[in-house]
């Protein structure tokens, strides 16, 4: 069974096995390593299940970047704290193009008391677009106008990683090659590597097949070690992936 949370470990202690050193986004962009993955988790709902990844990473000595949506199936300040506590980056997931209705002032306007909210929780450096795939608005639209980096702020993955440099990996639309069903959850880039299974992808880091730099990003709500939300994860997910391939992709 993939997307399982003893499928995640397995990945985990692959790229240790292989040698990959493991940094922050933070970290990465202030100096990176030259063999090194970024986990990225965009915490969407269920942030149970990001912490229970944070967990899983400290153990073993691992570092992860959390973004964290300002809605309440995101926002537990608990967990967010215990995140940061156990030595994890904690990033803003924002979206504010979407609730704002596309007014870019008002977006800007709810960017900075968010941002200003989770910093009185936690430090934060960097910042990560929530694709919002059923909204008509681009959240990343709010950047022709405004500039994050005057909040003190020092990167966006989708604007400041060379991607033609380092792989990326999502599991959008529960799947490695979400590619095809995905509305915003892409970058261009050189290369031409396409898993659709987590075996796939540990199957190559075992033959040392894959870059030396990537990101992987994880929406840890869709990983589940029981077979009843897995099985309910799985249909939930490919009816939405119908129905973003056919109304939004496709458009």
């Amino acid at each position: 069974m993939d997307f399982t949370v003893k499928k995640y470990t397995e990945l985990l202690d692959t790229l240790i096995e292989q040698n990959y050193s493991f940094q922050t986004f933070d970290a990465y962009l202030k100096k990176a390593n030259d063999k090194v993955v970024m986990l990225r988790h965009d915490v969407d709902d269920l942030p149970g299940h990001s912490l229970r990844f944070a967990k899983i990473q400290h153990e073993r000595g691992v570092k992860g970047v959390y973004y964290f949506r300002a809605v309440p199936q995101s926002w537990d300040v608990a967990i967010i704290k215990e995140i940061a506590s156990l030595g994890h980056e904690v990033g803003y997931h924002y979206e504010t193009m979407d609730t704002a209705g596309g007014n870019i002032d008002m977006a800007w306007d709810q960017f900075k008391q968010h941002l200003e909210d989770l910093r009185k929780l936690v430090p934060v450096s960097t910042i990560c677009m929530h694709g919002s795939p059923r909204s008509k608005f681009d959240n990343k639209e709010i950047w022709k106008k405004y500039d994050y980096k005057t909040l003190n702020l020092i990167g966006e993955p989708y604007y400041d990683i060379d991607f033609d440099k380092v792989l990326y990996f999502t599991d959008t639309g529960r799947r490695w090659d979400g590619f095809k069903v995905s509305v915003r959850d892409k970058v261009k880039s050189n290369y031409d590597y396409t898993f659709h299974a987590t075996d796939d992808i540990i199957s190559a880091l075992k033959k040392s097949t894959l870059p030396n730099q990537f990101m992987f990003n994880f929406h840890p709500q869709r990983w589940h070690d029981n077979n009843i939300q897995w099985t309910k994860e799985l249909i939930i997910q490919n009816a939405k992936n119908v129905v973003k391939r056919v109304f939004f992709v496709s458009k």
